[in-house]
């Protein structure tokens, strides 16, 4: 059985999603966050065939599904904790993180399939802003991402770099758009507007709207 590790931040103010602040407050960046979670939860264990874990560096709370097994991250750096959560794993797993939520149980399914699909031992998902989304090892290995530099704009290239160098064939995955600013928010609410994401984005929008009605 492949694992779907979701590796986040538990959505509470000052914790998640930082970057988004300004223009939202700490509180509207959790509701974010929060949102942003339920919709990639309910993705991930829509997938038939699957376990779905959630990795997490913060408490539990209500937005946590029933059913889904949940471990600490461990680890400095984020290269160190993903490196961790695949060990934890034990065996064929894909990670993705809480900042694209329009991404659908297809699309993971999708992912899945390539993964454990003939000569390929890896995948990988570019993100927009040259990071990547999603990524998956057939087995685990540590020296996969140990020393590999997150959070940066040649992110996805050097992770890519690095599971070459391992030997590992590595399949490619849609390339996404995930959410680090408000504009982000805007534009990917807009092009899924079915999710708790979108709705969240449109009530924080029309706050100032509303708070001016009520002067």
């Amino acid at each position: 059985m492949t694992t779907i590790l979701v590796i986040t931040k538990a959505p509470i103010p000052g914790h998640a999603k930082t970057r988004l602040c300004p223009p939202c407050t700490p509180e509207q960046a959790a509701a974010l966050a929060e949102a942003a979670l339920r919709d990639t939860l309910e993705a991930a264990t829509s997938v038939t065939g699957t376990e779905t874990v959630v990795v997490l560096d913060g408490p539990r709370g209500a937005w946590l599904p029933s059913g889904v097994s949940v471990i600490p991250q461990r680890g400095e750096g984020l290269d160190e904790r993903i490196a961790a959560a695949f060990c934890d794993a034990g065996g064929a797993a894909l990670l993705i993180g809480m900042d694209t939520p329009q991404v659908s149980p297809s699309l993971l399914a999708g992912a899945i399939d390539t993964l454990v699909g003939p000569d390929v031992d890896a995948v990988i998902g570019r993100a927009e802003d040259g990071g990547w989304w999603a990524c998956g090892l057939r087995r685990p290995d540590p020296m996969a991402f140990i020393g590999v530099p997150m959070s940066t704009p040649w992110t996805c290239e050097s992770q890519r770099r690095r599971l070459h160098s391992l030997g590992l064939n590595v399949g490619e995955l849609p390339r996404l758009r995930d959410v680090d600013t408000f504009d982000d928010a805007v534009v990917v609410a807009d092009a899924a507007p079915q999710t708790h994401f979108a709705r969240t984005v449109d009530a924080l929008m029309i706050e100032p709207a509303a708070a001016g009605s009520e002067a």
